[in-house]
């Protein structure tokens, strides 16, 4: 029996690598996490669960959607071998970006981590969240 299906939330500086970047790239490795319970979020992503891609920073919000293709590995970039590295790849742009703004007025999106928890750069979305910010980008 197949698992269900997980929604993730994770953040990126579009400065510093945007959804057009991912677009560009054809997906990439989610690497450079050390918050401890983002990179938990990471070794729990399994292929094929879908992502938020999220602008932090000036204007912060949802932008596009995306899919994880690789799960959890030893993130090359760790040289203490303690933190983890997914792969992500572009589903498609949202047809108009949520913002923070937007997400923080609705009473069914309270929960959110990105409200809750606004630092973590990689966060769970309920199924019910994900069906709310699907709506509201149209």
């Amino acid at each position: 029996m197949a698992a269900e299906a997980q929604y993730w939330l994770v953040k990126s500086e579009p400065d510093t690598y945007s959804f057009d970047d991912l677009v560009r790239d054809g997906g990439t490795v989610w690497d450079g996490v050390r918050n401890n319970t983002a990179a938990l979020n990471l070794k729990a992503m399994k292929v094929g669960d879908q992502v938020l891609f999220y602008h932090s920073g000036a204007g912060p919000a949802a932008v596009g959607l995306a899919k994880v293709t690789k799960e959890a590995f030893p993130d090359p970039g760790d040289a203490s071998g303690r933190f983890v590295a997914v792969e992500i790849a572009p589903v498609g742009p949202l047809k108009r970006p949520v913002s923070l703004a937007e997400v923080k007025a609705r009473p069914e999106l309270a929960e959110m981590k990105i409200v809750r928890q606004s630092r973590l750069s990689v966060s769970p979305v309920t199924a019910r969240e994900w069906a709310t910010m699907l709506a509201m980008a149209g």
